[in-house]
């Protein structure tokens, strides 16, 4: 068996294990381990078995982890998330766009949209955003008459939206992993991510108008409210949180800070902002660090595992294999690129977005050089990707959050059926960055370009 073979053979039974159930970090760790130690076998090994270059490796990626610059971002923009989750900002800000909107078509339904991706993009955290508005505007919407299935798309949309907006947890992994500018990375994801949004409000507004059962007009009591109250409700919820993530997105794209370092801001604002509402308590300052901690090592063990998995794939040969193969079927840019997303969408249904952008990702990362695609655009339209893998059957982890919440009589298949018209504005949304990659590329090259 020659060693490209083994390289195969060591992905194909990742590939089975993961779907046995086993935990992906340790099981990419113990395989990159087992096949290492095939790979970097010494003359010396009969004679001493830790004899193997494979245990270097392994200190060598922990080290460059622990150690990374970027990645340090990581465990302080997961506590302002966890911060700002765990301070009851949410049903302040919910109630405060709600009355802002009260007079637009579908007013619950945009307001949920509005509050999702404002909250989302302060916490990034998928399944907390979709649970805590399956509590809170879920049962509103309901209460109203909404639709069941358009009410459950529009929070499991809603609540994906910090996955691509920044200040985004998956574009500082996909850096790390890519090697790119994270400070760029952001700067890519602004348009699409609020271009992404903007679509689901216009697909809500338009079911509202075409068909006004699904989204019944609010009653008198609800939009008779005094423009004072409408301002004060604004100033006092939506305002303090978008101040924190422009002022954590300004430090990071004006170049007033780098990301740890603005992430650094946002925890501290985040405190601040818990403080002012009279929520910031030791038991949640408590909660909130033991999940940013146990998140933080879950990302970390995965790049170990994923570091040492792909040098050891490599160093066998494996990636000069899915580089050949690829490269024989003669493809186009735009084909590469329709391949490699139709295959990120695939892994999606039995994978979560880390797994995909650390072990899969770097797959295809050094044929972007060959096809002449931009890496930030590529990581851009795997970020849009991804956004489906919560949403599409049979997995769907944020139709499962919203379940785990739900009235009784609210059925799954229900939620499935209101989350698939918003995966398709997420494909129009990659058909309409394809057909016009200045969305992507513009803002990155304005700022940051030489003149």
């Amino acid at each position: 068996m020659t060693d490209p073979q083994v390289a195969i053979l060591m992905l194909s039974l990742f590939i089975v294990i993961v779907m046995l159930g086993f935990p992906i970090a340790f099981t990419l760790m113990a395989m990159g381990v087992m096949f290492g130690y095939y790979a970097y076998a010494g003359p010396t090994q009969l004679d001493n078995i830790f004899d193997n270059r494979v245990f270097s490796l392994l200190i060598q990626k922990t080290f460059e982890v622990t150690s990374s610059d970027v990645l340090t971002a990581v465990p302080l923009f997961l506590f302002m998330g966890y911060v700002v989750e765990r301070s009851n900002i949410l049903d302040r800000l919910f109630h405060s766009v709600q009355v802002a909107m009260r007079n637009i078509p579908g007013a619950l339904a945009v307001a949920t949209l509005i509050t999702c991706a404002l909250f989302a993009t302060a916490t990034g955290i998928v399944g907390a955003v979709v649970t805590l508005m399956g509590l809170l505007a879920f049962p509103a919407m309901l209460k109203a008459r909404y639709n069941t299935g358009l009410s459950a798309g529009v929070v499991c949309a809603g609540g994906t939206l910090g996955i691509l907006i920044p200040p985004s947890i998956l574009l500082i992994v996909y850096a790390a992993t890519a090697g790119v500018s994270a400070v760029k990375l952001y700067a890519a994801a602004l348009f699409p991510g609020f271009m992404l949004a903007g679509l689901y409000i216009v697909y809500v507004i338009g079911v509202a108008v075409v068909k006004p059962d699904w989204a019944p007009k609010l009653p008198k009591d609800q939009t008779d409210v005094p423009f004072s109250r409408v301002i004060w409700a604004l100033l006092t919820s939506f305002f303090p949180l978008a101040i924190l993530i422009l002022a954590v997105l300004g430090a990071i794209l004006f170049g007033l800070a780098t990301p740890s370092e603005a992430a650094g801001i946002g925890a501290l604002g985040s405190l601040v902002l818990a403080a002012a509402y009279r929520q910031l308590t030791f038991e949640r300052v408590k909660e909130a660090v033991f999940l940013t901690a146990r998140t933080t090592a879950m990302v970390c063990y995965l790049f170990i595992g994923s570091w040492t998995f792909s040098s050891v794939f490599s160093y066998l040969g494996g990636h000069s294999v899915v580089e050949h193969f690829i490269l024989g079927l003669d493809m186009s840019p735009v084909e590469f690129l329709i391949l490699t997303q139709v295959i990120i969408f695939l892994l999606g249904w039995p994978l979560e977005w880390s797994e995909i952008i650390i072990i899969f990702v770097p797959i295809f990362l050094p044929l972007l050089k060959t096809f002449e695609i931009d890496p930030i655009f590529f990581g851009i339209l795997v970020a849009l990707n991804i956004q489906t893998s919560f949403n599409t059957p049979p997995m769907a982890m944020a139709a499962y959050y919203l379940k785990g919440v739900s009235p009784p009589h609210v059925k799954l298949t229900q939620i499935f059926a209101g989350a698939l018209p918003f995966v398709f504005m997420v494909f129009l949304s990659m058909v309409i960055v394809y057909i016009f990659p200045g969305i992507v590329l513009w803002l990155p090259d304005y700022l940051y370009s030489p003149r």
